[in-house]
């Protein structure tokens, strides 16, 4: 069995850094729903259930970075789709599904979203282009009948949902699947020394264009300071005069 692994380079969710001052930039790192995805695969690689990891992330140079780490988690290979635009959910899903049938992958294993704009639109967009069954937000995967068919556990607002589909399909995953293992630095130094190739989207035969486009992105306005009040009558009376709640 064959698994693709799209990933997304994403500024790191724990970097205090303020992005937008002068001499600082985020640090970017793999998306962290798409590093469960990863180390999920490793997992079934592990078991004897896949005998190939393909790796892939669309971006500039810059995400060569994020693609060491996923060769150093110990993926097989891993492919760059050379586009530094940003795109939109809908372009990003019309490029993989283009890879995809270069590829011919067996089963996709992908965040349910990334958190760097919380979309949760790739996934199933994907699935809808290629026509085929998906599983979202999977908490646990199983394969069944010769690895035909897979059953997935799925976080819902209701508590758990089993569903099986059939593959070639696409799965989400959530954070309950796995907790991704550590990167040691000899596995990033001997990545080093792996090869990245290199697509464009006129060699996948695809073109696109945004059709979303953000303009600018700002801070919310600071907040008041709060007011204590000595009295149950004199937050009252504030509610009433100043608030205009009551």
């Amino acid at each position: 069995m064959k698994i693709l692994v799209p990933f997304k380079s994403v500024p790191d969710p724990n970097d205090t850094t303020v992005a937008g001052v002068a001499g600082s930039a985020p640090k970017s790192v793999i998306n962290p729903f798409d590093e469960i995805a990863i180390e999920e695969a490793l997992r079934i690689r592990e078991r004897g259930e896949a005998a190939e990891i393909v790796g892939t992330t669309i971006g500039g140079p810059a995400t060569d970075e994020q693609i060491r780490v996923a060769l150093a988690m110990g993926i097989d290979r891993a492919i760059r789709i050379d586009d530094s635009r940003a795109l939109d959910p809908y372009a990003v899903a019309r490029i993989l599904r283009a890879l995809i049938e270069k590829e011919a992958p067996d089963l996709v294993i992908m965040g349910k979203q990334a958190v760097d704009d919380d979309s949760n639109q790739v996934g199933q967009m994907l699935a809808a282009l290629l026509g085929w069954p998906q599983a979202t937000f999977v908490s646990k995967i199983e394969f069944l009948d010769s690895k035909t068919r897979v059953r997935c556990t799925r976080e819902t607002d209701d508590g758990l949902e089993v569903v099986v589909i059939k593959l070639p399909g696409i799965i989400t995953t959530d954070l309950r699947l796995n907790e991704p293992r550590y990167v040691s630095l000899p596995g990033l130094i001997k990545a080093r020394r792996k090869i990245i190739e290199i697509l464009t989207c006129d060699q996948l035969s695809i073109s696109v264009k945004p059709f979303t486009i953000v303009l600018s992105t700002e801070n919310p306005p600071r907040r008041a300071a709060g007011a204590r009040v000595n009295s149950v009558d004199e937050l009252v009376a504030k509610l009433r005069n100043e608030a205009k709640v009551l």
